[in-house]
């Protein structure tokens, strides 16, 4: 089961490498990287995207609605997929990406979030990259947000600055 390889306690085994280094891209390679969002990052995203709902603003219109706080924009905790794809590689552009939003996201939430190459092909000296998408919540199993993305990378050489990867499937 593809959720199975994307447990964060399986990632934190991983070999981490702490300065710049790097390995070229193979599938099953897992990438990462933790946030927590904070209030300013939710005011920051609502000038940018104009999406004021008062559930990421009004701790009150967010409990009527069912939720225990105010929530983090959906769209501001996938925007973690094309960082961690573009630290790694430089000049990536980012093709597609699906979501389906599983779980809420509240202020002060560790996120981790993980792109795993699933596929990856040549094509007129660039490269082509699927990548299976998930976001986890507070050291925890549950997957608040997961799809997939694809990129088109202009190499498959992989900047790791203290970050973990993988490459073997995890349990």
């Amino acid at each position: 089961m593809l959720a199975k390889t994307f447990l964060p306690r399986h990632i934190l085994v991983s070999r981490c490498f702490s300065s710049v280094t790097s390995k070229k891209l193979k599938v099953g390679d897992t990438l990462r990287e933790i946030r927590v969002f904070s209030s300013d990052d939710i005011k920051d995203y609502a000038e940018v995207s104009h999406d004021w709902n008062p559930l990421h603003f009004d701790p009150e219109s967010a409990r009527k609605a069912g939720f225990e706080n105010r929530l983090v924009h959906g769209m501001l905790v996938s925007s973690m997929f094309p960082r961690i794809i573009s630290t790694h590689f430089p000049g990536a552009v980012y093709l597609s990406q699906t979501l389906h939003f599983r779980s809420p996201v509240y202020i002060g939430d560790e996120i981790l979030g993980l792109v795993q190459a699933t596929a990856l092909r040549e094509t007129k000296n660039k490269y082509i990259v699927k990548f299976s998408t998930k976001c986890f919540k507070n050291h925890s199993e549950l997957v608040v947000l997961d799809g997939e993305a694809t990129a088109m990378l202009p190499n498959l050489e992989m900047l790791q600055q203290e970050s973990c990867l993988t490459n073997k499937a995890l349990p």
